[in-house]
């Protein structure tokens, strides 16, 4: 069997300790998450949370039900294996150690697609977004330079519009 990652939409009613319950249906039977974002939808008694994990597809079936047991989870999907729309965003703060470090950082933002938000006295602070790979891409570029910190938002998801 194969532990692929999975990424997995769940709508929710949005109310006090459902992600608690969640998460703690996950770490109580010792599933990992990988990324982990919830946010309001459209309507504002709904939330979506889209969570990526790994396993077998007997791990994604169990999932499946422990989730769908849960009194405030109004839907589950997982988008695995279908045609789906999925975003990352992160921050980082790079050294700039001279005016061609930095020259060459601009270069790699433009690259992919990213935007310089703050610059400052031997550091630059840089906003990419995009496919989780595409992110995965920039970091390891990006370690070259010296990141003096980082954040990631998770990765977002949804399934693509019908044809």
């Amino acid at each position: 069997m194969s532990h692929e990652q999975h990424t997995i939409s769940v709508l929710v009613e949005n109310k006090f300790g459902v992600l608690a319950r969640i998460a703690g249906l996950f770490s109580g039977r010792g599933y990992n998450i990988a990324s982990l974002t919830v946010n309001a939808t459209e309507d504002p008694n709904i939330s979506k949370m889209t969570i990526v994990t790994n396993g077998d597809s007997a791990i994604l079936e169990q999932i499946d039900k422990q989730l769908k047991k849960l009194i405030d989870v109004i839907k589950v999907d997982d988008l695995t294996g279908s045609m789906f729309i999925e975003r990352e965003l992160a921050l980082f703060r790079l050294k700039v150690e001279s005016p061609d470090k930095q020259s060459q950082i601009m270069q790699l933002v433009e690259i992919f697609g990213g935007k310089i938000v703050s610059v400052g006295r031997g550091e630059i602070g840089v906003e990419v977004s995009g496919r989780s790979e595409q992110v995965d891409n920039f970091i390891e570029l990006a370690r070259d330079f010296g990141v003096i910190e980082m954040a990631r938002s998770g990765r977002v998801a949804t399934a693509r519009c019908n044809l």
